[in-house]
């Protein structure tokens, strides 16, 4: 599962990323919005707009990487 991680990763890069969680089923307007079509689906953000969108399980060490390569 993807949530154990993100949800590890939020504490490590605590002060330096953001990191938030939305529900699909709750906000489908906004998984529509950034054209989230299947989960888990990250993106990050820098200065308030999408920069880069992953699809499908990621590592730790690679989600963390590409987190740190971006702030």
């Amino acid at each position: 599962m993807q949530l154990p991680i993100v949800e590890e990763l939020a504490g490590e890069l605590a002060g330096q990323a953001t990191i938030a969680k939305i529900n699909v089923d709750e906000q489908p307007e906004l998984a529509s919005q950034f054209g989230v079509m299947s989960i888990p689906t990250l993106i990050l953000f820098k200065d308030g707009q999408p920069i880069d969108k992953l699809v499908g399980l990621q590592s730790k060490d690679a989600l963390k990487t590409k987190i740190q390569n971006n702030l």
